[in-house]
Order: C-alpha cells, then structure tokens, then sequence
C-alpha cells in the first residue's frame, strides 16, 4: 500500500471517531453545566488522561522535541518538574478543593469561580478579557505543531495542515462541548502514549543505545550533556516555572477539577495523571538525540517530525502521525470550550445581561467556538517564533493574572476583594511589561541579568505579593465558603 495512502486512511478514521464522539456526547448535553463541565459527573481514568492529553499535547511533542534539539538534555527538567508539580502536586493541593468549592458556589469557569467566590463582578470581566485574548495564541502555538507535522509527515502544505486539523476540532467540539472534549481526549491520551513509547523504542535502536546517544552528543557539544548547559540557568528555570507552576492558572487544566465527579476520584486521578504524565519524558529526550542525526535543521521544531519520517517503519510513522495530531486536537478543543465559556457565559450572559436562556446559550458557545477557532486557524497560518515559545508567552500572562488569586481563594480567609484586583491587574502588567522590556533590550544586543528571566516568574511573584500585602492592609475581607467534603 502507498505510504501516503495508509497515512491517508489512518488519519480519516480517527477523524471519523472524534466526529462521532462529538455527536453521541451532543445527545448528553442537555443544560449549561454539561456543555461545560460534563455534569460534574466524569470519572477519575477519563479525567486523569484527558488531563494528560490538554497538558502534553502537539506543544510538547513538538514544541518539546524543538527545545530538546536547541538546548539538549537539561530539557529533561522541564518534564521532572512537569510531573511534580504541573501533575503530581496540582491534583493534591487544588483538586479537591477546587471541586468542592466550585460545587458549592456553582461555578461552571473560572471567571465564574472568581465573581463568586469573591463577590466580584470585576474579576469575571478581567479575567474573562484575558483568558479569551490570550487562549487564542496558545491555540496559534498548537495549531503550528500540527501544521508542522502535516507538512513532515505527509508532504501536505502546511497551511493545509493547520486549516484541516482545525477545521476537524471545530465540528466535534462546537457540537458536543464538554462531554465531547474531555472523551476525545481520554482516547487521544491512550494513542499518544502508544506513538510516543514506539517513537522511544525506535530511537534508541538507531542512535545505538541511550550511552552511544549521549555520547554523540557530547562529541557534538558538551553542553547538549550538561546542565543548565547551552540553555542556561535563567531560561531553563523560567521555562521550568511556566509551563509546570503556569498549570495551576490555566483555566483548560483546571476545568478537570470542577467536572470530576466525586473526592475519591481526585485521589485516583492524582496518581492516573502522574503516571501519564511521565510521557512528557519522551519528546525533550527524542529531540536532543535527533541532533545526532540531523546536525544542521534550521527549525529545531521539526526535529521530531524528521526522526519519525526518516526511521520508523511506515505503520509506526502512521500510528505517531495520528498521535500527535490527537495531542494537540485534545489540547486545542480543550481551550476551545474554555474561550466559548469567558465570552458567552461570563461576558456576554452574565456581565452584560445579554437576556438568553440556557438551549440559547449552549447554541452562542456552539457558535463562539468555531469563531474562535476560525481566528486561531488565520493566525496560525504565519505564526511568529517557536511553538513553545507561543505558549510560553499565553501562560505567562494568564497565570500571572488568575493563579495567585485561584491558589488563594481555594484556601486563605484573610482575601480582600482589593487584594484581588490589584493581585489580578498587577500580575497582568508585570508579566506584560517584563515582555515587552526584554524585546526591547534585546533589540539592543543580549539580554543580560534578571532580565533574562521569563515575565511569568516578576508577573507571578508580583501577584502573590500583592495578593497578600494588599489583603492584610485592607479591610474588605471574603472568606472562603464551607464546602461540602463528599
């Protein structure tokens, strides 16, 4: 059979599966709170690996591979800690208060969780603004993983990519909303950890071994082997700090929390997700080896794509292939329903008094969705900078403007509704500024001292510090509700 061919009909009926899941999900969606958090009612195994495939989607196995090729094998501390804290301990310190106290205030988003937890109808605009702007590049850096890979893989422009792999997402996710995303996902969890354990195999068979592997590094250049190494400590730690610590901020990951169904299956779950998020492992490994093999790419994202095209047999190729199209479908219907939940719910049902009931609503986020989605697409067709270096930026400013607060309001009485607004706004404009300062330095030759730092630690550390500064110095305290412990 034609390789392409095989490619080809792979792809199509793993398409056909989302798009059924879509429609057999649709029929279960019958209020708000199933087309956006499933009802509460989702179990710990389809929490857990959906978790999984939102965290380590296309970002990761490709973005993931390009930094493993620029920096080497200090990269591997991004997915130790990605483990320890981005899985690990997110589900040990927020998952069940998360879920308790969202189910006792009835809040179905994040901006939701802050208005009423806070009694601050200002956190649900604020926040809502944020999330819908900045999701929406984290969909860019997704949607060029895939394109990269369509391109690679199967010799499709990458434009195409981009467009088909986008265009596939909308229709499942647009119809079948939480229940949709969180399914997809679990099955899309399953096929990436097939494609990424074969993609292991197959690359230790060729560079002979992990210790010849190492070696050739090394001979290539010894900071490939060292750590912080070519990377330095300034970049690996922000890098680090974002995408592991910037979980407990993003709203897409922590929308697994309100949607699990009881306490039990949060224990469950922490050890489900810790185990899957080991995968992580695998790309940033994958990609330093591949530097063996292709010495001189010009785009380090394409380091993965290139292995699997050059050394995997052609029915591996086509299950990695389905893969990584799967990690980052997952991720990107993932932001999809939290972008549609901020803009009809939040700001237009709730903020503005916008009068529309619920099978109204269900049929706006339907609707919001796929606009969004379309934004994503254009934009992903020239996207600036490297994968991870687009979600770098999205995550930086959204946890910088919702994790202290979030983190907070699961557990401090001593919050203050001033504490808030100047926690959320403050981090907002640090790690804003600090981002734009260092474009700015950088114009001027290399960026030099704490400059070099990420604006997600100033952004994160100024909202914690205001958080509790302001909080103690003003008046208007709101407690944290007794939730029910079921």
């Amino acid at each position: 059979m034609n390789q392409s061919l095989l490619y080809i009909i792979v792809m199509v009926i793993y398409f056909a599966v989302l798009v059924v899941v879509g429609f057999v999900t649709q029929r279960s969606t019958k209020s708000t709170a199933d087309y956006h958090i499933g009802g509460r009612r989702i179990g710990a195994m389809v929490s857990a690996l959906s978790f999984v495939a939102a965290y380590f989607s296309s970002v990761v196995i490709i973005g993931g591979g390009g930094y493993g090729y620029k920096y080497g094998l200090s990269t591997l501390w991004i997915a130790a800690i990605n483990v320890l804290i981005g899985c690990f301990l997110a589900w040990l310190v927020l998952g069940k208060r998360t879920r308790e106290l969202t189910k006792k205030l009835k809040a179905v988003t994040m901006p939701d969780f802050f208005a009423k937890r806070y009694h601050l109808p200002f956190a649900r605009i604020f926040v809502s603004i944020v999330i819908s702007l900045f999701l929406i590049i984290y969909n860019v850096s997704i949607l060029k993983g895939l394109g990269d890979t369509f391109n690679v893989l199967l010799g499709i422009d990458y434009k195409w990519g981009v467009v088909i792999s986008g265009l596939i997402v909308l229709v499942y996710v647009s119809y079948g909303g939480y229940l949709a995303v969180v399914w997809t996902g679990f099955i899309q969890a399953l096929i990436m950890g097939v494609s990424l354990i074969l993609l292991l195999i197959n690359t230790l068979r060729v560079t002979g071994g992990l210790t010849a592997g190492v070696a050739a590094l090394k001979a290539i250049d010894t900071g490939l082997v060292e750590t912080p190494g070519l990377w330095g400590f300034p970049g690996m730690i922000s890098y680090v700090l974002v995408v592991s610590l910037g979980v407990w901020g993003m709203p897409q990951m922590l929308a697994r929390f309100y949607s699990i169904k009881d306490n039990k299956a949060v224990r469950n779950g922490a050890l489900i997700a810790t185990i899957g998020g080991c995968i992580a492992f695998i790309p940033y490994l994958v990609g330093a080896l591949a530097r063996t093999k292709f010495p001189g790419l010009e785009n380090a994202d394409l380091a993965i794509p290139m292995m699997v095209n050059t050394y995997l047999p052609t029915i591996v190729i086509a299950i990695f292939f389905v893969g990584v199209i799967a990690a980052g479908m997952s991720t990107f219907s993932s932001v999809l329903i939290i972008s549609a939940g901020a803009l009809i719910r939040d700001l237009l049902k709730t903020s503005f008094s916008f009068k529309i009931n619920d099978k109204q609503e269900i049929q706006w986020s339907m609707f919001s969705n796929f606009i969004i989605g379309l934004i994503s697409i254009l934009l992903a067709l020239k996207p600036p900078g490297l994968v991870l270096q687009l979600t770098a930026f999205s995550w930086a400013v959204i946890a910088s403007t919702c994790l202290a607060p979030f983190l907070f309001g699961l557990y401090w009485n001593g919050t203050t509704k001033t504490g808030v607004i100047f926690s959320m706004v403050g981090g907002f404009l640090v790690s804003i500024g600090w981002m734009i300062l260092q474009q700015i330095l950088k114009s001027h030759g290399p960026i030099q001292g704490i400059y070099q730092y990420h604006g997600f630690i100033p952004g994160v550390i100024a909202s914690l510090l205001l958080m509790i500064i302001v909080s103690l110095i003003t008046k208007d305290k709101v407690p944290v509700p007794k939730s029910d412990h079921k």
